[in-house]
């Protein structure tokens, strides 16, 4: 492994919250609603399964009080406010996301304002869970910002529920968890700690998602897959986001693009613009995926799990790149490297093109182990 520069002064600090891990463990979730003290239970339902959301009801028996269903992704501030509203009237004092990031983001913006606290059953690789990272969209742009109350009380993870989770979708989910590993691997905040966890995350989640993919009923792989989206989430907490990151945000605020696939899209371009100023982490990148480049090995990873749409398959023209491009660089930090609008433009032109299926084999060559 190669040496890793760290920063002068090294800051750390561990976030609360409770972690319950293991097929089966669904069936805690009574006992978890108990530590809490909770007595009236909003569920904000994912839709995943609909024998999840039976089950967590006749977990809480008596203390549901209501479920939400109506969801859509990057959390529009008026479904937020509703769904506010919705928990003052049922007089809740707990709220249980179970699903993936848009449950967890409505939750989020409820706790966020109310105080409520939240306990997450993620059943995808979103890794929001562990982040006390919030997300609202209005007027075609999308806030983010860190609050400690909106980050889950405790956080259970089944692997069983992930099932049902298709393999298509379980792969652009599990690209989305990647990013948050490579990410965190060149921003300010990123330490000893959050390395070591987003480099371990990208190898399980590397394994898992294969395995997942190439068998949908695999339980190892789901579990392997599900500790990756674990990990790589508690980095994306400490380490923070930045470039990546701020262009799925653009993206999906202003233009409405699929979170995980957007992700998926842009993810190797902004590796290849960081070659110069981030040759640490592309090398940690590249080695735990067992490649001799990390963008060969995104994009091998990438096509092994069926991701291969670009921005322009989801839904994003040459007149919306440009403007993307002008909203990303006026928000856009200056780490790793400077960022320019040019630079901002060039990645997306390259991810707006469909991913050829030969590109494994293209790049089969630069791989090794």
């Amino acid at each position: 492994m190669a040496t890793v520069t760290q920063p002068d002064v090294i800051r750390f600090e561990a976030l609360p919250g409770r972690v319950v891990f293991g097929v089966g463990a669904i069936s805690e979730l009574p006992l978890e609603i108990d530590r809490l003290h909770a007595r009236r239970v909003l569920l904000v339902d994912g839709l995943v399964d609909g024998t999840v959301a039976e089950h967590a009801q006749r977990g809480l028996g008596a203390r549901h009080a209501q479920t939400i269903s109506v969801l859509r992704q990057h959390v529009p501030a008026e479904l937020a406010t509703e769904v506010e509203q919705a928990a003052h009237r049922a007089g809740v004092d707990c709220l249980l996301s179970i699903g993936g990031g848009s449950a967890l983001g409505v939750a989020k913006a409820v706790a966020r304002t109310t105080g409520l606290p939240i306990v997450a059953v993620p059943t995808t690789y979103a890794g929001s869970e562990m982040t006390p990272i919030w997300g609202l969209t209005a007027n075609g742009a999308k806030t983010t910002g860190r609050d400690l109350a909106v980050l889950p009380r405790t956080v259970i993870y089944d692997p069983e529920l992930t099932l049902t989770f298709p393999p298509a979708a379980s792969g652009a989910s599990g690209m989305n968890a990647v990013a948050h590993c490579v990410e965190a691997l060149w921003t300010d905040a990123r330490n000893p700690v959050t390395d070591a966890i987003a480099t371990e995350a990208i190898g399980l989640l590397a394994m898992g998602l294969r395995g997942s993919v190439a068998d949908p009923g695999d339980l190892e792989s789901r579990s392997q897959a599900l500790r990756g989206a674990w990990l790589g989430g508690a980095a994306l907490a400490q380490g923070g986001t930045g470039l990546h990151h701020k262009i799925c945000h653009v993206l999906g605020g202003r233009f409405d693009l699929p979170h995980a696939d957007v992700h998926a899209a842009v993810l190797p371009w902004v590796v290849d613009h960081f070659r110069a100023a981030a040759p640490d982490a592309l090398t940690r990148v590249a080695q735990t995926l067992h490649a001799d480049d990390a963008v060969a090995g995104l994009q091998r990873l990438a096509a092994d799990l069926g991701v291969n749409r670009g921005l322009r398959d989801l839904g994003l023209d040459d007149a919306g790149a440009d403007e993307a491009a002008d909203a990303i660089v006026a928000v856009a930090p200056a780490v790793p490297g400077p960022v320019t609008r040019q630079a901002v433009r060039a990645i997306l032109e390259r991810a707006m093109d469909t991913v050829p299926a030969d590109t494994a084999q293209r790049n089969k060559g630069a791989e090794h182990g």
